[in-house]
């Protein structure tokens, strides 16, 4: 199984500081979430553990060994990457998407193996998408897109998988079927996935390790319960949150919440009020 880690990684835009001495290592076989507000560097830390963003200083290790000394082709046999809002050219298919995945597989402009067909199909199955194989991209709705999206990135047969946001402009149930597919394929084919998520009960239920990040900092890592605490939740966004625990999942589950400002102002009232 492959690893993934960062020993003491900066990472800067220009003069502008985003990541600051930074040392991670994603739980093997896991699903890891990463919390944090706008702005706190959650997709720069992702993009760079791809190689997509150079860091100042400091090292990615893949199986131990510095990423930056392996080549692109490499990396993509061992993890996938699926960014943020991604765009395919117009008139590619579904089953023509997908088999970009074995890109790396292939040497030079060589044509699809049977292995490489078959690798495909598995992955369009898996998504669910059977019924659509020879669909045009665009006339997917947006949940159909984005599980043609990773089925694109199971293709490529890594064992580490990591998503920016993968749940971005869907509705609630097709955030649900997103995640319960990349949850199946953790159980079922022990992919460790990575995953940037704004909503914390998603994050919560869906991660066996979660990291909370604030200014390019990690405030805490550890199981879910661990990090989502009303605790962590005022360093990390500044808000008072109430949180219980889900019957369903036994996974914590913020239901309610203000802003740590206003929650401060309205306490010393009720103080005041009760001092009269």
């Amino acid at each position: 199984m492959t690893t993934l880690a960062a020993k003491e990684l900066n990472i800067a835009y220009g003069n502008v500081p985003i990541v600051k001495d930074l040392t991670l290592n994603i739980p093997e076989g896991k699903i890891t979430t990463i919390i944090g507000s706008n702005g706190c560097g959650k997709s720069t830390i992702l993009k760079t553990l791809a190689r997509i963003i150079n860091p100042k200083s400091g090292g990615i290790y893949l199986d131990g060994k510095a990423i930056h000394k392996l080549s692109t082709k490499d990396i993509a046999k061992q993890m996938a990457i699926l960014p943020q809002t991604p765009q395919a050219p117009n008139g590619l298919t579904v089953a023509e998407l997908v088999t970009y995945g074995r890109f790396p597989h292939q040497k030079g402009f060589g044509s699809l193996r049977d292995h490489d067909r078959h690798i495909v199909s598995w992955a369009i199955e898996q998504t669910g998408l059977s019924a659509f194989y020879d669909r045009p991209i665009e006339a997917l709705s947006g949940g159909q897109r984005q599980r043609v999206w990773i089925a694109m990135a199971l293709a490529q047969e890594t064992d580490l998988l990591l998503l920016d946001e993968p749940t971005t402009y869907l509705d609630l149930a097709h955030q649900l079927e997103i995640l319960q597919l990349l949850n199946n394929l953790n159980k079922q084919e022990k992919r460790t996935i990575v995953m940037v998520l704004h909503d914390l009960n998603h994050a919560a239920r869906f991660a066996d390790h979660m990291v909370a990040l604030n200014n390019g900092t990690i405030i805490k890592e550890g199981a879910p319960n661990e990090v989502m605490t009303t605790d962590v939740l005022k360093k990390v966004f500044q808000i008072d949150a109430e949180i219980i625990y889900d019957p369903r999942c036994g996974h914590p589950v913020c239901i309610t919440y203000d802003l740590l400002a206003k929650a401060c102002i309205e306490e010393n009232t009720h103080n005041e009020e009760n001092g009269r």
